[in-house]
């Protein structure tokens, strides 16, 4: 591929911390590579895209990571400038929305289609691809009030009938909520040093009571801080016989990305219309 012929991606974190947070999980500067939680994982599908990161927006809803409804949707406003900027830009072809629990991904969407941007999102792109792997899929998430988001998202994206369960690992966030308590970062960190993780052990047990008692026919990692999971998820549960995919959001909405743009499209202008649309519907269905 020629360079002229590349895409141009922007990956968007879901919001940015102050320096000196005490709850930070990953960098907010340096290298792009550096910002990518799981850069090993997705590094491989922009090998031949000219891609940028941004940070995100600066958190306005505590200097901690989000958990809560009313965190993702103030989140989600915050990042609404930043996607406009990108696309009126000219600069990309495609915007992804990091972050397990979307955080303002169906109005950037809008505007996304109204520049002719493709913008995808973690826990959409999974949903999806989950469905093209089999009927149903299960989420492994890390708290009971994420999980609520996972749920909203489930219901909003329309996949009731294809998600089999949601099931929560209680490994949270590291934030002042669930201090002294065991996270999903400390189960990451211990991960990286080769130290078992509990959260780990949890995983594969959920994971396997999901396909035996929920009829999960798929995985996905429904938090972003998770997605360290999913290689070695998958190697234990073909350990103990189970052939069964294992997705994760970031590579997820980068492919997604990839094949909306090979396909010549972002969204529908009926699902998305221009302000104004240059027609209307008289009916409409739910």
């Amino acid at each position: 591929m020629s360079d002229r012929a590349r895409h141009r991606f922007l990956l968007i974190s879901a919001f940015s911390l102050p320096e000196g947070a005490g709850y930070r999980m990953r960098a907010f500067g340096g290298s792009k590579e550096g910002m990518l939680l799981n850069a090993d994982r997705v590094l491989p599908l922009l090998a031949d895209i000219d891609w940028d990161v941004h940070p995100g927006a600066p958190a306005t809803h505590g200097a901690w990571p989000v958990e809560t409804r009313e965190e993702f949707a103030i989140t989600g406003v915050n990042r609404l400038p930043v996607v406009r900027e990108a696309c009126e830009s000219g600069r990309y072809d495609a915007i992804v929305l990091l972050g397990g629990g979307d955080p303002g991904y169906v109005e950037a969407r809008e505007i996304g289609r109204r520049h002719g941007v493709a913008v995808t999102a973690c826990a959409h792109a999974q949903m999806h691809a989950a469905g093209m792997l089999g009927h149903r899929f299960s989420i492994l998430d890390v708290s009971e009030n994420h999980n609520l988001r996972m749920a909203d998202l489930v219901v909003q994206y329309r996949m009731t009938e294809h998600c089999a369960s949601i099931r929560n690992l209680e490994f949270p966030l590291p934030r002042p909520a669930h201090a002294g308590r065991v996270s999903v970062q400390d189960e990451s960190e211990r991960h990286a040093r080769g130290e078992p993780s509990a959260m780990l052990d949890a995983a594969t047990d959920a994971a396997e009571a999901a396909i035996e008692e929920d009829g999960a026919e798929s995985i996905i990692l429904g938090c972003s801080a998770a997605y360290w999971l999913q290689a070695p998820l998958r190697r234990r549960l073909l350990e103990r016989g189970w052939d069964i995919p294992v997705l994760e959001g970031y590579s997820a909405a980068i492919a997604q990305a990839r094949m909306l743009l090979a396909l010549g499209v972002d969204a529908s202008g009926i699902a998305f219309p221009k302000d104004p649309p240059p027609r209307t519907r008289r009916r409409k269905f739910a």
